[in-house]
């Protein structure tokens, strides 16, 4: 069970714009719609928000706006950049739920049983899952199924690696294997059960629920800019103890 969860996020921006347009930008920290609202003397809109627990910038942004109106105000360099690192620890929404049951039988046996459930919305889909299942180094053969996707035991790691091109939103793929271990005249060592560790991608997913609530583009010229904001969430060090 996860009681705390640490999140570290990104807002990368994209910028093709010639002069120097002004930009601004609103998020859903809880923060920043506070000092909203003071400032138009009304209170602020139902909905999420989010306590961002540290936050560093890029060099372009006005951190004086953003102290006083707790907006993300900054003239853009051209190309993709990184705009801001953020840090949570509450309100996580992890995507995946990974449930393994690791059966020793003996000496020379095991079964390994890992189900992974998708949580996030039914219209979303994650992106080159990779689950890296540990195993013992003395493993000699395996055998295995898998409801979903592709599997083999990689032993320069000493791991079964489960591959799913395209993992859905709510539902749920499984794993079975049945291992075999080399006998050892020695006595038996504890095994010390390595974390199971997961790839991925989830297109217009947010682990930590942080949105942009507005984006404006203020460019000298009138030229009609095109706004658009896309969400992935991708794995950093995502583990599961068995």
């Amino acid at each position: 069970n996860v009681l705390r969860c640490d999140v570290t996020g990104k807002v990368l921006m994209k910028c093709f714009l010639s002069g120097m347009p002004d930009l601004k930008l609103g998020l859903n920290d809880k923060i920043g719609l506070e000092k909203e609202s003071e400032m138009k003397s009304r209170p602020a809109k139902s909905g999420k928000t989010i306590e961002l627990d540290d936050v560093t910038f890029h060099q372009c942004v006005n951190l004086t706006r953003f102290n006083s109106e707790k907006t993300v105000s900054f003239v853009p360099p051209d190309g993709e950049f990184e705009l801001m690192k953020y840090r949570i620890t509450e309100g996580v929404n992890l995507p995946f739920r990974v449930l393994p049951t690791i059966n020793e039988l003996g000496r020379t046996r095991m079964e390994v049983n890992v189900k992974v459930k998708s949580v996030f919305g039914a219209k979303m889909f994650a992106l080159g899952v990779v689950v890296k299942i540990p195993v013992p180094k003395q493993t000699a053969k395996t055998n295995f199924q898998v409801t979903t996707g592709r599997a083999k035991y990689n032993p320069s790691i000493d791991c079964l690696v489960w591959k799913i091109r395209k993992f859905p939103g709510q539902t749920e793929s499984t794993l079975s294997a049945e291992i075999e271990l080399i006998s050892t005249m020695g006595e038996k060592k504890s095994w010390t059960r390595p974390p199971i560790q997961m790839e991925f991608q989830v297109p217009m997913f947010t682990a930590s629920g942080l949105r942009v609530r507005f984006l404006k583009v203020w460019e000298k010229s009138g030229y009609n800019t095109v706004e658009w904001v896309r969400y992935i969430t991708k794995a950093g060090s995502y583990e599961i103890r068995c």
